[in-house]
């Protein structure tokens, strides 16, 4: 065969070929999982600073979740459950997912919030009902917004919120019912003690005070009534406000809150060493006695959003200069980890993570903080 003719013959078949392989090619693109679009959606959030991120991003995992949570898309996971079945089902998926990755306890707490909230309005206000799931899961979240649902949806808050969690009135359940005491005053600190103060004894108000300020320095809630309500010029008088003017039995859980919102307001997920800088905040607490509280609340705000890294945690607390105050911060870590695991050996195992010798001993020694502090 000529040279020139077998060219022409070659290239023909090659081209039939082609024409073959586009022919039976499926063209049709892969759909994409709601799960990996949301990690990727812009706005839905990003993982925690030391978190191991797979290369070329958050790529979906065998089960279609995403290979990191952001607080969006496990909320909407968990909400889509509990539609589906019923709370039990997602706050039990909730609990597995914060015991497996722990990084996602930093958004844990509103998320359960939110199902709290959706189920009172499921279930027509059956208080019980509601709470007769296993509701425990990150720091007893879910019974918190079930609480404040309840209060704020009542014709009568200022006599419910006493009823509410009879006869056993447990702490994380009147610590529920002050979150929803912001709810029900609008977020107005004054109007919101005076419903705390309808409890009878010193015990419950507390109690109720710790959700009335974590409310208050954290509102966790999407909705723009429920934003902190902290005065700019307030704030620049006095960077603690407003805890130094409250009656003395609310100051103690307003402290401990209130490094809620430094952390927050300083980008505490991009800037580590805002924690460390947190605990030379607090010293302005020291004239009206307030600093060991404010900085048993770093240690507890450190530990609750750097929970897969204890000992980097217990390293924040130890850059403070004096023992007082590394003393008081090492008790905030220890009161936040044995809030989120409730069993009994929880405060031995967070000791034996910790490698500066001083802080280990801070941790074996910290005792006597409120079990409902979260």
């Amino acid at each position: 065969m000529q040279p020139r003719a077998f060219a022409i013959l070659t290239a023909l078949l090659l081209g039939v070929l082609g024409l073959g392989s586009v022919a039976v090619t499926d063209w049709t693109p892969e759909p994409v999982t709601a799960a990996v679009a949301g990690a990727a959606a812009p706005g839905a959030g990003s993982a925690p600073a030391g978190t191991a991120v797979p290369a070329g991003g958050a790529t979906a995992t065998p089960t279609g979740d995403p290979a990191v949570w952001t607080r969006s898309t496990l909320r909407n996971k968990l909400m889509a459950e509990m539609d589906a079945s019923d709370p039990g089902v997602a706050l039990a998926d909730l609990d597995k997912i914060t015991k497996q990755l722990p990084y996602t306890v930093r958004f844990c707490h509103p998320i359960a919030h939110e199902l709290g909230h959706a189920a009172v309005k499921r279930f027509n206000a059956d208080f019980q009902k509601v709470i007769s799931y296993p509701h425990e899961t990150c720091a007893a979240g879910y019974l918190h917004g079930a609480v404040e649902e309840m209060l704020n949806a009542s014709p009568q808050p200022e006599t419910d919120l006493v009823k509410l969690c009879a006869p056993k009135n447990s702490g994380p359940c009147i610590h529920g019912v002050g979150h929803g005491t912001m709810f029900v005053a609008k977020q107005d600190v004054a109007k919101a003690r005076e419903l705390c103060n309808k409890f009878t004894t010193d015990q419950n108000r507390i109690r109720c005070s710790e959700g009335l300020f974590m409310q208050l320095f954290g509102p966790d809630e999407e909705d723009e009534k429920a934003k902190a309500n902290l005065p700019a010029d307030k704030l620049a008088q006095d960077p603690l406000y407003p805890c130094k003017e409250q009656p003395a039995l609310f100051q103690s859980a307003c402290y401990f809150y209130a490094p809620t919102f430094y952390l927050s307001s300083h980008d505490y997920p991009n800037h580590p060493e805002v924690y460390a800088e947190a605990l030379k905040w607090c010293l302005g607490g020291k004239a009206s006695g307030g600093a060991v509280d404010c900085s048993r609340g770093v240690g507890s705000r450190t530990m609750k959003y750097n929970l897969d890294r204890e000992d980097w945690a217990a390293q924040q607390c130890a850059t403070a200069a004096d023992g007082w105050q590394r003393k008081a911060c090492a008790e905030g870590l220890v009161s936040y980890y044995t809030v989120n695991y409730t069993d009994a050996g929880a405060s031995g195992r967070l000791c034996a993570k910790f490698t500066d010798k001083e802080m280990q001993g801070y941790c074996r020694s910290a005792s006597g903080l409120s079990a409902s502090l979260d």
